[in-house]
């Protein structure tokens, strides 16, 4: 360490570090818990992963090849949910939303300064592009959650009449 960095500066800085680490587990199971409910509303036959494996997304490191996966599985899954139910959206739901954020995420945490060195600015650049993708995919995935739940009331309101 440089000599500069005071022994209070360096705690103030992992406690931080430790508070920005809760803080992302915190988001990645809130993101974890949109995207188990989505699946928990996708008949069974339609489901290409489980709703409780979307829970491996909170695991660090894991996560990187698991957004893959669920980016997949999940437009997979909800592909057959909406044509059985015959709702007429996008072929493959939310899949290049779910493969830019899983892309972006990999990027971000692919540590090109071990091979070139890369500005500061950079980063932030490449942060702030992966959490737009990552907030957008999100807000994508409830929007089809959303319009399960819609599409179930429906057909409740449909056989009690």
């Amino acid at each position: 360490m440089p000599e500069t960095l005071s022994p209070e500066l360096i705690d103030e800085l992992y406690r931080l570090s430790i508070f920005v680490f809760i803080f992302t587990l915190i988001v990645w199971a809130l993101y974890a818990n949109t995207i188990r409910k989505t699946l928990a509303l996708i008949a069974p036959e339609n489901q290409f992963i489980k709703p409780n494996q979307a829970w491996i997304l909170v695991i660090p490191f894991i996560n990187v090849y698991w957004n893959f996966e669920v980016a997949r599985k999940l437009s997979y899954s909800l592909n057959n949910e909406f044509f059985d139910r015959k709702i007429e959206v996008e072929e493959n739901p939310a899949l290049k939303a779910g493969l830019a954020y899983a892309w972006s995420f990999l990027i971000y945490l692919t540590p090109f300064g071990l091979f070139f060195p890369i500005p500061v600015f950079v980063t932030f650049v490449i942060f702030f592009v992966m959490l737009i993708y990552f907030i957008s995919y999100w807000y994508k995935v409830n929007q089809f959650r959303e319009l399960i739940i819609e599409h179930n009331k429906w057909k409740d309101n449909q056989t009690n009449n």
